[in-house]
């Protein structure tokens, strides 16, 4: 796949994930599970070319399956980002059809060791047999591109700590899990990562983190973090304004 990744066996891509084939009917789910599988490819932490493996360009992508990886993109040495983990649709060998009007830095780091199942297009055709299978993809990338509006309108918010109470409650709607003492998001991002997440300086980040842990709103446990009272109001509004609720699911 990449200098640091290795390629493993395949797997059942609707056991790896199961609310991909949630719309296949109940009648045709075992004929499904072993129908649907795919080559594994392992990306190993550290940086990442973003290279595609030996499939054609007119492959479907890679699935994340598991791990964490982040995605800079800067301008003029100003740069935000993107962070991607379970049940992610990758294509980072696409590249646009005309070349950018601003010269543009990109740059992939695999934060944690990271499992993809890759789509290729042996993958396409067996999932070309269950139809539903195409909609959960297509609503994976559109799933991806609010989740970049939600991340656009956190760093336009001029205050560093709602940036990241907000950023980490969006988190914790995708990957949180709720305990007795709050909200646990196991996810080890760095005070670094968190500056290029929230479109603010390292020293700003780790200020803000303090002054939250002060009162009790997020904690840093171990390589969690953990989360305490309410989501932000400023985080409801987006997702309202986005998905037409005002709650996030889940919290």
């Amino acid at each position: 796949m990449a200098p640091n990744g290795d390629r493993s066996p395949t797997c059942q891509l609707l056991r790896e994930d199961p609310d991909l084939g949630e719309a296949i009917p109940p009648a045709l789910w075992g004929q499904a599970l072993g129908e649907c599988i795919a080559p594994v490819a392992r990306i190993a932490r550290g940086p990442w070319s973003g290279e595609r493996p030996s499939v054609s360009r007119d492959a479907i992508g890679l699935l994340v399956l598991e791990g964490l990886m982040i995605r800079r993109v800067g301008v003029d040495g100003r740069f935000g980002a993107e962070l991607l983990g379970e049940g992610d649709l990758l294509r980072p060998w696409q590249t646009e059809a005309a070349p950018p009007i601003l010269a543009r830095t990109t740059g992939w780091r695999v934060l944690a060791p990271t499992r993809v199942a890759v789509l290729d297009e042996r993958v396409a055709q067996r999932l070309a047999r269950y139809p539903q299978l195409t909609g959960q993809l297509v609503g994976r990338a559109l799933e991806r591109s609010r989740n970049l509006a939600i991340n656009m309108a956190i760093v336009h918010q001029p205050r560093v700590d709602v940036r990241l109470r907000m950023l980490f409650w969006h988190f914790a709607s995708r990957w949180g899990q709720v305990t007795p003492q709050g909200v646990l998001l196991p996810l080890r991002l760095p005070h670094t990562v968190l500056a290029d997440l929230t479109a603010a300086r390292r020293p700003t980040v780790t200020t803000a983190l303090t002054e939250l842990a002060r009162q009790g709103l997020l904690v840093a446990v171990e390589d969690h973090w953990l989360l305490d009272g309410e989501v932000p109001g400023e985080l409801l509004e987006v997702d309202a304004r986005l998905y037409g609720r005002t709650s996030i699911d889940g919290y």
